[in-house]
């Protein structure tokens, strides 16, 4: 039976990067299981940037970087979406000086500084012996990093993208999937009442999972992901074909984010950059729905064809968590408990082939998890391919070793 009075350590949760639906249940389970085991547990607001701003004074004010967790207060949140402790983009090795907390501009003066000595002090001073960071690559390099300085680090994946290496799910993807796939049919009726082309935006800034998943459970005719560059006259053309065999006349593309035309580079919304140095995307659908209503009467006997351009950007992320996205948290967040309570850290807790483990979290700083496009993506028609599923994984392309 747990010892629940003696405290056997501090474990410290934050979340990082995008939102997304099942970040909350994750952090349910871990308190949960910490609290029972044993462990006093903190939840570190805004990412890294919670760990930044800390002052350390016995006194100080951290109630905006720092919350005490507690069965109650998980137990509230954790059927909700997005994340209650908050997140950032935060680069703890690159703070601009704008950001750089007031207490300690007088130290760190440079146009870019690293604090990664204050998040190592800021950690002691909060007693925490285990930091568990959910995130991304972004955010999870940083906690290897931490880790190769000392900190004991056990990481979950996270990401709409699906493309942390080293597992084949990361949190919030089946959510942006599913949700997709919904809002995907929801549109049809608009696009067969007009009689039209239906391009619709997705997330996958350098991976097209999100796309191509979705594509392959039927939501669209083609899709147009990152790891290929298409052409917009044979896109077209095909388009023109779905439109001609569909009895309601209307045809369904989706669109990465990160897609790019042969010849060309990504399109972003602004110049502007978040700390990683990542430009917003945004605007491919624009430029391709603008280019099929032109090209269109080439492939369709001189006729134009119109367009509904949807980016479906927030409305994937947002919300409550679907099946998997409740159920996958719980267990990455007992996985992590079961590695602390066994001393074993460095770790990236991981679903690969249906099966729960770990691997060296070095693994998400070793490679780009990409769309194996000679295995999965048929370039000459613009989609999935669709055989040869006899001992795939259960969300299929979505193994990478």
């Amino acid at each position: 039976m747990s010892n629940i009075k003696k405290i056997k350590g501090r474990i410290g949760i934050l979340t990082g990067g995008g939102d997304v639906p099942g970040l909350n249940p994750a952090i349910r389970a871990i308190t949960i299981r910490a609290l029972r085991e044993g462990y006093e547990v903190i939840g570190i607001k805004r990412g890294w940037g919670g760990l930044v701003d800390i002052i350390r004074e016995k006194d100080a004010d951290n109630s905006e970087n720092i919350l005490i967790l507690t069965e109650e207060i998980v137990n509230r949140t954790g059927r909700t979406g997005g994340t209650f402790l908050h997140t950032s983009r935060t680069r703890v090795s690159s703070i601009p000086a704008k950001n750089v907390p007031h207490h300690l501009r007088e130290v760190y003066k440079e146009d870019m500084n690293d604090l990664t000595n204050e998040v190592l002090k800021n950690l002691d001073f909060l007693g925490i012996d285990y930091l568990i960071p959910i995130g991304g690559d972004d955010t999870l390099s940083y906690g290897v990093h931490l880790h190769d300085l000392g900190v004991k680090v056990v990481a979950i994946p996270k990401t709409m993208d699906n493309d942390v290496p080293g597992t084949d799910y990361c949190i919030g993807f089946s959510t942006c999937v599913t949700r997709t796939i919904e809002m995907t049919h929801n549109l049809r009726t608009t696009a067969g009442s007009h009689e039209r082309f239906l391009v619709i935006e997705v997330f996958g800034r350098y991976a097209g999972f999100s796309a191509l998943l979705p594509t392959m459970a039927g939501a669209s005719n083609r899709c147009i992901i990152p790891e290929y560059k298409f052409n917009i006259e044979r896109l077209t053309e095909l388009l023109v074909e779905d439109r001609y065999t569909n009895p309601s006349k209307y045809s369904v593309v989706l669109v990465s984010e990160g897609a790019t035309y042969e010849g060309g580079e990504m399109i972003f919304e602004d110049q502007t950059t978040d700390m990683f140095g990542h430009k917003k995307l945004g605007g491919i659908g624009d430029l391709i729905s603008a280019e099929l209503k032109e090209l269109s009467p080439k492939f369709n006997n001189g006729k134009r064809i119109n367009v509904i351009n949807q980016r479906l950007g927030y409305l994937v992320r947002s919300g409550v968590p679907d099946a998997l996205d409740s159920i996958v948290p719980m267990a990455y967040g007992n996985l992590a408990l079961d590695l602390i309570l066994k001393g074993v850290t460095g770790k990236l807790v991981t679903l690969k082939k249906g099966k729960y483990g770990n691997e060296d979290l070095k693994i998400v700083t070793t490679y780009k998890k990409l769309v194996d496009v000679e295995k999965y993506y048929n370039t000459k028609r613009l989609r999935p391919n669709y055989t040869s599923f006899h001992d795939k994984p259960f969300l299929i392309m979505t193994s990478d070793m």
